[in-house]
């Protein structure tokens, strides 16, 4: 996706008790939200009741993986004695059974990925750092969308703030690890020849990097390159035009405070 199809779809800001957060209209069917920094030390069992307080929440223990749960696979396999709190499990994605579910990530650079259906009102929400996308989380998870009956092209996808690629400098390794998600590498057997395939893409998600074995990355931009060779079209596709590292007056940034810090995104089942 292009910066031309990233104003294809509008974004919003909106205030819960004079807080700011991110809405898609990509998404307007659904309550949901990328909150912002200001939210913090909010969970979201709190953060809920901007969206729809008598909606059940849901999140995990995130792992930087591809597992995606359903609230019941959640609650199935949560362990816990008299003497612990309740362990979540690890997954990144979480996918809905029912209305009235709100699932949740949290992201402090990696990307925040929140689908709904319109024809079923189920959504899930992701999170895809790079070793997520790396191993193809967001079409794991339409996978789940396809396999209770839902249709490609009544799906929504929105990719929330997250670090940019002109400020997202990652070693040659990470590129070609995250960037085999989306190109055949059985022809391609160097690591030159597999980030000269991934340069050659129209708007490829690899950019030049001064520093020797070193590149840009725009994760989002596999993320969506994954999308549209699923059969996804651009216009089911939003990126928000926000970058996590650049503006710090809204969002935390791992890689600019070495902070671990964090900010929700939540989406609400119809």
């Amino acid at each position: 996706m292009n910066n031309e199809q990233k104003s294809m779809h509008t974004w919003h800001w909106q205030t819960w008790d004079n807080l700011p957060y991110l809405t898609c209209s990509l998404l307007k069917p659904w309550h949901h939200g990328f909150f912002t920094s200001a939210f913090s030390p909010r969970t979201p069992d709190q953060i809920v009741e901007a969206l729809q307080p008598e909606a059940n929440v849901y999140r995990v223990r995130q792992v930087h993986g591809n597992t995606v749960l359903t609230p019941s696979e959640i609650v199935g396999s949560v362990s816990q004695t008299e003497t612990q709190t309740p362990e979540k499990p690890a997954a990144d994605g979480i996918f809905t059974e029912h209305p009235q579910e709100a699932v949740w990530v949290c992201t402090a650079d990696c990307t925040p990925v929140l689908i709904g259906d319109e024809q079923t009102g189920r959504v899930a929400a992701i999170h895809a750092g790079w070793r997520g996308t790396a191993a193809r989380i967001v079409p794991n998870t339409i996978a789940r969308f396809l396999e209770t009956g839902s249709r490609l092209d009544n799906l929504r996808v929105a990719m929330g703030p997250a670090i940019a690629p002109e400020v997202y400098q990652v070693s040659e390794t990470v590129a070609i690890e995250v960037g085999s998600s989306i190109i055949s590498t059985d022809k391609t057997d160097t690591s030159e020849s597999i980030l000269a395939e991934l340069q050659q893409l129209p708007h490829s998600p690899i950019f030049e990097d001064p520093h020797p074995g070193r590149v840009r990355l725009d994760v989002r931009r596999v993320n969506a390159i994954q999308l549209e060779q699923l059969g996804l079209q651009d216009e089911q596709v939003a990126i928000a035009p926000h970058c996590t590292y650049q503006q710090p007056e809204y969002f935390f940034s791992y890689r600019r405070t070495q902070q671990k810090k964090v900010q929700w995104s939540g989406i609400v089942s119809r």
